[in-house]
């Protein structure tokens, strides 16, 4: 991930074709050390292709994958359609309290 992030930060400061010297350099000034090997197999695959394009046939492919969210999401729905929505909120709230309390847990951030 760090050396596509350094890649598209790259492009975004107007480098059109980052090279694996300027990657290199932009991870050195974060102190990253960088994979030779790694570097090089993303360059290669990124050679000639447009990375929007790369980016909105991912973010396609991403949109087919559940994401576990939506059955929380149809559960109330179908709830209240039986008209026991009531009950399910209550036990929401219950659940939100305790993870609240647990998030103290004896220190602080800055302690």
């Amino acid at each position: 991930m760090r050396y596509i992030a350094a890649y598209l930060l790259l492009q975004t400061g107007g480098n059109a074709s980052p090279s694996a010297k300027d990657i290199k350099k932009l991870l050195d000034v974060v102190g990253i050390e960088t994979d030779d090997e790694r570097l090089s197999k993303l360059l290669s695959e990124l050679e000639g292709k447009d990375i929007g394009e790369l980016i909105a046939e991912g973010s396609g492919k991403l949109a087919s994958v559940p994401s576990g969210g939506a059955g929380a999401a149809a559960a109330p729905s179908g709830g209240a359609a039986a008209g026991g929505a009531a009950a399910p909120e209550k036990e929401e709230e219950k659940v939100e309290e305790k993870e609240e309390s647990d998030d103290d847990m004896g220190f602080g951030l800055f302690d």
